[in-house]
């Protein structure tokens, strides 16, 4: 430091500075050389950059030998100076010998990395070139200056020798920051250019400038994105997670037994005899299953046993395997771990360095004796350090967001993979919903803590570390600042836990909202139809409010810890100087204390800070993680139900087989024994609940079994009772993976009857087909679900009542061309579970079940003959053989079939329940199709020209694309935001928060100033006015700080709720008030996510980068403020950096906001496939095809990952290049500082460089907020984008109908003409016609004919496209919809309840008194069922409906249409899957209850209409025929042929005795 020239000695030059390289070299080789010892290694082209460095590494071992020729023939050579005595030094002969051994060497190791395999560069040989020409400028300048100081060079050879090899070195050392890449992998590298990328564009993120400029020039789309690796895939990191997973969770299910184990031995030596439940305590991971209502017997036994079931399930409940998902996890991922604790842990050494180096800068201001160039150097110094810092920070960042993102990748892949092989028992455990959120919310949250792992050792690192430094400066007086923060933790705690609670509250109420959001969009036909969308609103309502009660508590809490926090910093370095002060008056506090102390407890604010948000990110992923032990660590199926042994004889074989739904229920099936031989075709029969598609379940192996065991032999078709169709297209569904055989599919197509239908949908077999199956017909997926089954060619069919969906033609036609012993499956083994009376004779064997036991079996003829339960049965039904087996049929346009079931345990399996949840009724299908399957050969449908090209591409996409706003975000978005907080809250938060800025600036000051006094007081003793005074003021602006960021967070907490309320009341106001078309072409999940995800953005992500933005914002105004006090010239500087820093902002966020939106939608389909594979889960496990929907399910989560990883990248590429802006304004304020070193006080200095020091940190935080309130406003736009849309007609308009209004119920129809959609072809073709009051009216028609969209124009689901509707002479269009939908009544086809109370699903106004409920239940033969419910009619009905038999169902929706008295009432006959006891219970009631009001009825049973008083015969949407039934059947036409296939002979006779009639199916 002394000298007056930085000149290093020529000895250190000579040897440190060579060694040094070189010995790095040496360490590396053995590594690069290892490469070329293994065996076969492909040899890759040799290219012309790998040639320039080999010949480069050539000519510099020529100049070492060069150098060893120059000294051996000075010492020996003919031209020596004989007269001097001493030789050359022996460096010069070890060097050059060292320099040639390494150049050979280092060609090896340049042919070890070409040989490596997928390395593009070497890192070290780059570090190494640069280390090298780094101490080669030291000898560099030495040299240089000697010359010129003498004038004339010295050793000319070794002279240019150096320079020569300096220049060499140099270019090697810029060839190697350049990537080699062979042509092999040219390709892949233009896929993902990282692959690609030299050391230096790695640590730079240079690789991706290329995304980012395609970002800028235009918004980005999927394809845009590059190809993951192979290591980010999910393939690779689901199979290391389910390896690991495995063993982790076997000794946590060991740990689990013993602990089990033990518990049953305390409890056998309490001695209370409970041995029985201990047999069943060994269970695993079971939790509750309702404990389902028996609904047949209520005694006082099942009450006790009922009270024991739930001691037992209480206690099940926290019986799981636990503590196995972390180490799962650190075991995955530990390589990532290792090296990111690593750069993490030089980071934080580093932070310390530039404290110390500020130290030194201002004890350098201070004494002007020290040389100008140590200045120099220390702001050199300042730069380098931050720059290392820089770039091991966001090395460190890159590989903590991508483990995040790996870990989420395996849990929601874990989840996948569980969700398709998990038992009943663990599946009724939780819904749908439940398990989604499994993969969205508890796998993000790992996501979220997995990023700040590391803090956990970093932040007590560096407190520790920070209180060592300051130790050092100020003495004892830090324990004073110590104690402050330590006093601080406890307050933290107690804060987080109480956070917590009030968190876990929240979640309670998020789900129970988003529970009836969803019931609400499921079932919002029905809640339009019957005007119920204010009760539901309402409802919403009520939970959002205690919701936001609950975030206003939350809010109130964070802003009390942020007040805590703000304070933290100030009141410990008021604490720390002032005891410093105070101590001893020999303490004066100089600006070099002050400031290096200043920027330790800059460093000290971000760990402390951090540990307890990251300890409250914790806590709430410890809940994420019991909930995804749970699920993960439930029960599987258990595969050995069903066995597949080859030698036995028999195609299915049961032996004596007990099973039930789960484990603890009663048995549905009991000792069940049954053979059925190969190729043949069996029948299944028995009445509803007796344990047909049990059966069909057990042969599955879906169902539990106490005993016995399931022989099937082959592979096996399902075709549920229920239709489950995936969201693809119509040709996908049908041939489900298998590939495409053209002639096979044709004649599937033909079989099932689709050929028909294929013509009328929009894309033929190309059309995409809606979530659910929303655009076909229950008719058409069922047949569609059949011709799945008939495609797959399997060796046994499983048929679990496939031809009730459809009209008794069609059933005709699929029973001969499909099933039945003609059909195309006649070698195959059948087993058809049916009540269709009239198959039977065609079967081989019939299977007669009762009360879950097999009573009878064998042929048609030997079990008629036997006189047993069968003929009986038969005796009652088949009077006529004609009439038989319409009645089994329906028309299935609209039916959504309901598996008939009793009682939920009994007849269906769970997954049946969730997709029974309601099928829309298919608004959209009749409107691509306009006419329907004819399987006459007299057919009057003449077949529709094929569309033109561009309209079929029109109806082929039935759901819209999901709209992705492109571009920068309108400014007017923030300003609504801002709108909903309410501009005095704005105003006054940033107001606030501008004042707290301006005292955190002010205390700072005032620091500088109370330093100088160190210099004012030299050698004086220190007044103690003064010394209070200082402290004084200095304490009094630090608390005001913390006090105004109080108030802050408090005003933005009370603003942001209600942003919070008002943005959901709209969203969830205009949702209820869009057209049914809305629903039918936007997947429920997109609605859905407006409500969770985006909702939750706006309640809880919003406000936090809000405040954090305004922060960041106001921070960096004030260290630019600061900077230029104290250096004006700065002010140049700031100019330049500013505009370099805004294009930066910009090129960022416009590919960053891209990259986010791609992520958003992106997800959706891997949420959406997730809810389809739940709902389809029987049928994929019955066709075994769970590894393709574990491939699809790994290629969309792929798909999402490649914006998620690009994110993340765009994320480090902007924090690097910030970074160095950050590290040049430090730089800058070191210099200038240097420079005008004669006219600065220290103290100022000082403050300028330790505000520089922070600026780095927050002018990427700046940025990174600027992106992330960009990013989350995203939210506002998408809930405004769903407020904004149309609404269908006011709810009340100003023409209100009188009170009694329909008296008479006259209906009159002029010239209606209907289509679904502006677009489509008309529905209804001007119908025109009268119906009187309290007329009878049938209404039939083929499918399509339009019979559905009849009742849907009276209710206005759709409005007419001309003509009107009147009804006691007013017209419907002028009416609000409330008032028409109320004064209407309408009993549909599929009973939707809703979860709630059963008052609820009657009157959700509660309008009714409670004697008025009791009598429609009574009248709807519901009375004495729900008198003997314990809660009466505040019984909970269960998602759906659940919990009562699907004729209860009905039931209940025939007594909300009793409830309401209306004059006009609809019947969507729904009878089909309703047992015939039920059907001629609603059909007797209907006919007494409502003989005074006008009954339009739409048939599916031709039956059920024959008492009509005229009948109104649809086709293609006009009237063809309406008259009485008799004249009809007279005249010979369409109602005649519909008849005659019905099988009725006569009318006359029927209208009497329709009642026995309708009782005729099975």
């Amino acid at each position: 430091m002394c000298r007056e020239d930085p000149d290093l000695p020529v000895c250190v030059e000579q040897t440190v500075l060579v060694w040094a390289p070189l010995g790095f070299l040496w360490l590396c080789a053995p590594w690069h050389i290892a490469v070329l010892c293994r065996k076969a290694t492909p040899t890759k082209h040799l290219s012309k950059l790998y040639l320039c460095k080999q010949i480069v590494v050539g000519l510099l071992f020529l100049t070492a030998i060069a150098g060893l020729a120059v000294t051996l023939g000075e010492d020996y050579g003919p031209t020596r100076d004989t007269t001097a005595t001493e030789k050359n030094p022996w460096v010069f002969y070890a060097n050059p010998i060292l320099f040639a051994v390494s150049w050979i060497l280092l060609v090896l190791c340049q042919e070890g990395v070409r040989r490596r395999e997928g390395a593009v560069d070497s890192t070290t040989l780059f570090l190494f070139w640069l280390i090298l020409v780094v101490c080669d400028v030291f000898p560099f300048q030495t040299l240089l200056r000697e010359a010129l100081r003498m004038g004339e060079i010295p050793d000319l050879p070794r002279f240019c020798l150096f320079y020569i090899s300096f220049g060499l070195e140099l270019i090697a050392l810029i060839l190697s920051a350049f990537a080699d890449v062979p042509r092999e992998a040219e390709d892949l590298v233009k896929k993902n250019p990282e692959v690609g990328a030299a050391f230096l564009s790695r640590i730079t993120f240079n690789w991706f400038n290329s995304m980012v400029l395609n970002g800028f020039k235009r918004p980005l789309v999927q394809k845009d994105l590059w190809e993951l690796s192979e290591a980010e895939s999910t393939l690779q990191i689901s199979q290391r997670f389910q390896q690991t997973m495995q063993t982790e969770l076997k000794a946590a299910r060991t740990r689990l037994q013993t602990k089990m184990r033990k518990r049953g031995e305390e409890k056998a030596s309490k001695g209370q005899g409970e041995g029985l439940q201990n047999e069943h305590q060994n269970r695993l991971g079971k939790g509750v299953s309702q404990d389902v209502l028996m609904m047949e017997e209520k005694g006082d036994k099942k009450e006790k046993k009922k009270e024991e079931k739930k001691k037992k399930k209480k206690e099940e409940k926290e019986d799981y395997p636990k503590s196995w998902l972390i180490p799962t996890i650190a075991t995955t991922f530990k390589r990532v771990l290792w090296e990111s604790a690593i750069f993490k842990l030089i980071t934080d050494l580093l932070s310390f360095a530039s404290p110390q180096i500020l130290k030194l800068m201002i004890s350098f201001t201070m004494d002007k004796s020290i040389y100008t160039w140590t200045g120099y150097m220390y702001a050199v110094l300042l730069i380098l350090v931050a720059i290392f810092q820089s770039l091991f920070l966001q090395q460190y960042f890159q590989r903590c967001f991508v483990l995040g993102m790996k870990v989420k990748t395996a849990i929601m892949a874990a989840v996948y993979k569980k969700a398709l092989v998990v038992s009943n028992d663990a599946r009724k455990e939780s819904t749908v919903g439940e398990t989604v959120n499994l993969m969205s919310a508890d796998a993000h949250r790992f996501n979220d803590v997995v990023n700040f792992i590391h803090l956990l050792w970093s932040c007590p690192l560096q407190i520790a570390l920070a209180i060592a430094f300051l130790w050092i400066e100020l003495g004892p007086a830090v324990l004073a600042g110590l104690a402050v923060m330590v006093l601080m933790v406890p307050i933290n705690g107690l804060l987080a836990n109480m956070s917590k609670n009030v968190q876990i509250e929240n979640m309670r109420y998020k789900d129970k909202r988003m529970k009836i959001v969803n019931e609400m969009l499921n079932g919002i036909k029905i809640l339009k139809l019957y005007a119920w969308e204010p009760s539901f609103q309402n409802q919403v309502m009520g939970i959002r409010e205690q919701e936001l009660v609950v975030m206003r508590k939350f809010a109130y809490l964070s802003s009390v810890s942020t007040f805590v926090f703000s304070c933290a910093p100030a009141l410990v370095s008021l604490a720390t100087f002032a005891v410093f002060v105070a101590v001893d008056s020999e303490n004066v506090l100089d600006a070099g204390k002050a400031f290096t102390s200043i920027s330790l407890f800059n460093i000290l604010r971000f760990p402390l800070a951090f540990l307890p948000m990251l300890i409250a990110a914790m806590v709430q992923t410890s809940v994420s993680k019991k909930r995804l032990e749970k699920f993960l660590g439930g029960d599987d199926l258990d595969t050995n139900i069903v066995r597949h042994d080859p030698s036995f004889n028999t195609a299915v074989s049961v032996c004596n087989g007990t099973f039930a739904w789960e484990k603890h229920a009663e048995p549905v099936l009991k000792n069940v024994s049954l053979e059925i031989k190969p190729g043949k075709l069996v029948a299944v029969v028995g009445v509803v609940g007796s344990g047909k598609s049990s059966l069909i379940s057990a042969m599955l192996g879906e169902m539990h079994s106490s005993k016995g065991f399931i022989n099937v032999q082959g592979s096996v078709a399902f075709v549920p009772q229920q239709a489950w169709i995936q969201n693809a297209t119509l040709r996908d569904n049908i041939l489900f993976g298998y590939p495409l055989e053209d002639s096979r599919f044709q004649a599937t197509l033909e079989a099932c009857a689709l050929g028909p239908d294929l013509e009328l949908l929009p894309g033929g077999d190309q059309t995409e087909i809606g979530e659910k199956g929303i655009n076909l017909s229950g008719g058409q997926k069922q047949r569609v679900s059949l011709a799945r089954a008939a495609y797959s060619q399997a060796d046994v069919y499983l048929l679990d009542d496939p031809l009730s969906a459809v009209d008794s033609h069609v059933g005709k036609h699929l029973f001969e061309e499909v099933v039945g012993p003609k059909g195309i499956l006649k070698d195959k083994t059948r087993i058809l579970v049916t009540h269709g009376v009239s198959f039977l004779p065609y079967v081989d064997e019939i299977i007669v079940l009762k009360e879950g036991c097999v009573s009878e079996v064998g042929s048609y003829q030997s079990l008629k003959d036997s006189k047993g339960a069968f003929s009986e049965f038969l005796d009652t039904y088949a009077k006529d053989e004609g009439k038989k087996h319409t009645d089994s049929t329906s028309d299935g346009e609209e039916v959504g079939l309901v598996p008939d079931l009793q009682d939920p345990q009994a007849d269906t399996p769970p997954e049946d329940i969730v997709s029974m949840t309601l099928r829309r009724e298919s608004s959209i299908r009749r409107s691509q199709r306009n006419g329907s399957v004819r399987l006459r050969k007299n057919s009057s449908l003449k077949k529709p020209k094929p569309p033109a090209d561009d309209e079929t591409k029109k109806g082929q996409r039935l759901i819209e694309k999901e709209t992705m706003e492109t571009g920068q975000v309108k400014f007017s978005v923030y300003l609504q935001y801002l709108r909903a907080m309410g501009w005095g809250y704005s105003t006054m938060f940033f107001l606030v928060y501008f004042i707290q800025n301006v005292a955190f600036i002010g205390q700072n000051l005032w620091l500088s100033d109370w330093t100088n006094d160190a210099e004012d007081y030299y050698n004086k003793t220190y007044p103690n006015w003064k010394r209070d005074t200082r402290i004084g003021v200095f304490g009094a602006l630090g608390v005001v700080q913390g006090v105004f960021v109080f108030m802050g967070t408090l005003l933005l907490a009370n603003g942001s709720i209600n942003a919070s309320r008002i943005l959901h009341s709209r969203l969830l106001n205009n949702i209820l008030r869009v057209p049914m078309m809305f629903f039918d072409t936007t997947p429920s999940g997109r609605v859905v996510n407006r409500f969770a995800k985006d909702i939750f953005t706006v309640d809880e992500a919003i406000p936090q980068s809000f405040r954090s933005w305004i922060m960041c914002f106001l921070g960096v105004l004030g260290t630019l403020f600061v900077i230029c006090l104290a250096t004006p010239i700065f002010t140049a500087i700031i100019i330049p950096l500013a505009v370099v820093y805004y294009f930066v902002q910009r090129f960022y966020v416009a590919s960053s906001r891209q990259l986010r939106r791609l992520d958003s939608v992106s997800r959706s389909p891997i949420y959406s496939h997730f809810g389809e594979t739940v709902s389809g889960l029987s049928v994929i496990r019955a066709y075994g095809h769970q590894d393709r929907f574990l491939k699809h399910n790994e290629k969309i989560i792929d798909e999402n990952l490649k914006s998620v990883y690009l994110w993340i990248i765009s994320n480090r590429w902007l924090a690097i290049r910030l970074e160095f802006l950050g590290n040049l304004v430090v730089f800058f304020s070191a210099l200038l500082a240097v420079i005008a070193r004669d006219s600065l006080d220290s103290g100022l200095v000082g403050l300028s460089i330790s505000y520089a020091l922070n600026v780095t940190q927050t002018l990427n935080w700046l940025v990174r907020m600027t992106s992330e309130l960009e990013t989350n406003i995203v939210a506002v736009e998408r809930v405004s984008e769903y407020t904004e849309i149309e609404n269908e007609a006011d709810w009340v308009s100003e023409i209100r109908p009188p009170e009694k209004w329909p008296e008479a119920g006259r209906l009159r129809f002029e010239n209606f003409k209907v289509r679904y959609r502006p677009e489509l072809d008309l529905v209804l073709h001007g119908i025109t016609c009268d119906i009187d009051s309290t007329e009878k009216i049938g209404i039939v028609g083929r499918t399509g004919a339009g019979k559905s969209s009849l009742t849907n124009c009276l209710f206005r689901i759709i409005e007419a496209a001309e003509g009107r509707i009147l009804i006691d002479g007013t017209d419907i269009a002028t009416l609000g919809l409330h008032d028409l939908r109320t004064r209407l009544t309408i009993i549909p086809q599929d009973p939707v309840l809703f979860s709630g109370t059963l008052r609820m699903n009657l009157d959700p106004f509660e309008t009714f008194s409670d004697e008025e409920i009791w009598r429609v239940l009574e009248l709807s033969h519901l009375k004495e069922y729900v008198g003997g419910l314990q809660e009466g009619l505040t019984h909970e009905v269960s998602e759906g409906g659940e919990n009562l038999s699907i004729g209860q169902r009905q039931l209940l929706c025939l007594a909300r249409a009793l409830l309401r008295k209306s004059r006009i009432l609809i019947l969507d006959e729904a009878t089909a899957a309703v047992d015939l006891e039920t059907d001629s219970l609603i059909q007797k009631t209907i006919r007494r209850e409502f003989s005074h009001c006008t009954v339009l009825t739409i048939a599916h049973r031709l039956h059920s209409i024959l008492d009509s008083s005229r009948v109104m015969v649809l086709d293609a949407g006009k009237i063809v025929e309406f008259d009485s039934p008799s004249t009809l059947f007279n005249k010979q036409g369409h109602f005649y042929s519909m008849a005659r296939d019905a099988g009725i002979t006569t009318v006359d006779s029927t209208a009497l005795d329709s009642t026995a009639l309708d009782s005729t199916a099975l």
